[in-house]
């Protein structure tokens, strides 16, 4: 019988969900553990404590919330090895992956940290005007409770992505994390709680988008909602916030390229390629899976990625040496194996990978896969696959290169292998992306902005943006 787990967290005490839904381990099709989850009721309860601590948190100083940020970032970094084994038994990433997902959320909380201790004394800053029959004050207040709706590709870090910065700010939050990969969510809340947050200000209900997404997005009492997941249901999020008029931020999806330019070291170009194309499994908004490469290295470098591709070690998460696990479940193996299928149907050419590794007879797991001659009107190099699959073009021209790479209806990110700083940092400039990395792997730091253009995004997220999507502006106005 496998563990019973609180998943609703409301008003400072953890109380028992409705209904029990199953927690998979993706590598091994094994039940890890059932959540108790929330109905409509969790979620009026929830926002009724938000509302409730809303007061006396918004008025807290700077200083304050940032004491507890640093001590949540204490708590997840005591906290390391146990947070790491739970995202990888509940998600299928390699371990390395997940460590590197813990390592991303203490680094949010602690930056976070810093920045709210800077509010007090930014607060209240005189505005120059015109005239000295008036004088005028800029404040910025938290926007009041707070919704956050976090995916599963990477449990905790989108989490703290936004709960931090809505801390910093003095919200309020309810929090819902993705019923398929709650278990690394519940610890935090635990840490959270340990950390002593006040009763409300932070509360948890786990439950599917039906039964807890859709009324926290409809309930007239919050004020933001901030959404990380698909378009799709990013369209129904907007949909029941424009209801009742409440901001929304949204990161959503993402077809992104990495243009390797003709005078291109291949050996970075290939790793990078693999990493913006296999890390975690391709399950990412940010995947470069549109390869673009310069005519003149398009053969040398197929060749060395289809070995690379090839040799990269798919197994258990908790394997040794192991370099990619396994798709987050079932529908979503089938359906990176639908596109595959339909890709192979449109004419575009499986170089390698497309499909089960022999040696993996249990668990969701699928080779690294890379196509050529991809159709331009495919689905494959249209849509978002969310799994290990990479599509690669040759471009003959810069200017193809960059028309290609922004084509697209995303706008998220894009990367650039050049040898040449000139070449690459113009190459950069003309990129509709929100975050372009020139030879370096897709490394993010909390003190920059995440977010695309286009259908990828609205708003932005970490850095001080992040902070501004939790904040009003107030201008006070006074005559002499």
């Amino acid at each position: 019988m496998s563990t019973v787990l609180k998943g609703v967290y409301i008003d400072g005490t953890w109380r028992e969900g409705q209904a029990l839904l199953e927690v998979i381990n993706p590598a091994s099709e094994a039940v890890l553990a059932q959540v108790s989850v929330g109905d409509g009721l969790a979620v009026k309860q929830a926002v009724d404590a938000a509302s409730a601590a809303f007061s006396g948190w918004s008025n807290s100083t700077g200083r304050d919330r940032a004491a507890l940020l640093r001590r949540i970032a204490q708590g997840v970094s005591e906290q390391r090895e146990q947070l790491m084994h739970l995202q990888s038994s509940n998600n299928g990433k390699p371990l390395f992956e997940a460590g590197i997902d813990v390592d991303d959320v203490i680094a949010t909380f602690e930056y976070y940290a810093a920045v709210a201790e800077a509010l007090d004394a930014g607060q209240d800053q005189p505005v120059v005007l015109p005239t000295e029959d008036f004088s005028a004050r800029l404040r910025r207040e938290p926007c009041g409770v707070v919704v956050l709706i976090v995916p599963w590709n990477f449990p905790m870090v989108t989490t703290a992505w936004k709960l931090a910065p809505a801390l910093a700010a003095g919200c309020c939050v309810v929090l819902k994390p993705s019923e398929v990969t709650p278990l690394a969510e519940l610890q935090l809340a635990r840490i959270i709680a340990e950390a002593g947050v006040p009763a409300g200000v932070f509360n948890l209900v786990c439950g599917t988008g039906l039964d807890v997404g859709a009324p926290l997005a409809a309930d007239r009492r919050v004020a933001k909602i901030s959404f990380t997941g698909s378009n799709a249901v990013g369209v129904q999020v907007m949909q029941r916030a424009a209801e009742t008029i409440k901001g929304v931020s949204l990161e959503l999806g993402g077809k992104s390229s990495l243009l390797v330019m003709a005078d291109a070291d291949l050996d970075l170009a290939v790793e990078l390629a693999c990493g913006g194309g296999f890390f975690n499994a391709g399950q990412m908004c940010s995947a470069t899976s549109r390869v673009l490469v310069a005519d003149g290295l398009a053969d040398k470098f197929l060749r060395r990625l289809q070995v690379r591709a090839q040799g990269i070690r798919v197994a258990d998460p908790f394997a040794d040496d192991v370099e990619m696990g396994a798709l987050i479940n079932r529908a979503q193996y089938e359906r990176v194996l639908g596109h595959i299928q339909r890709g192979i149907e449109s004419g575009a050419r499986l170089l390698c990978g497309g499909e089960r590794p022999v040696d993996l007879p249990n668990g969701f797991f699928i080779q690294p896969t890379v196509f050529t001659e991809v159709p331009l009107d495919s689905a494959l190099w249209n849509e978002e696959i969310f799994g290990p699959v990479l599509c690669v073009r040759r471009f003959a021209t810069e200017s193809e290169a960059i028309a290609l790479a922004n084509d697209s209806d995303f706008g998220l990110v894009a990367s650039v292998v050049s040898a040449n700083t000139e070449t690459a940092e113009r190459v950069a400039n003309a990129l509709q992306a929100g975050t372009v990395w020139i030879n370096a792997p897709q490394v993010i730091f909390p003190q920059t902005a995440w977010g695309g253009y286009k259908q990828s995004s609205i708003g932005r997220e970490l850095g001080p943006w992040g902070l501004a999507a939790f904040q009003e502006i107030k201008h006070v106005i006074r005559a002499h």
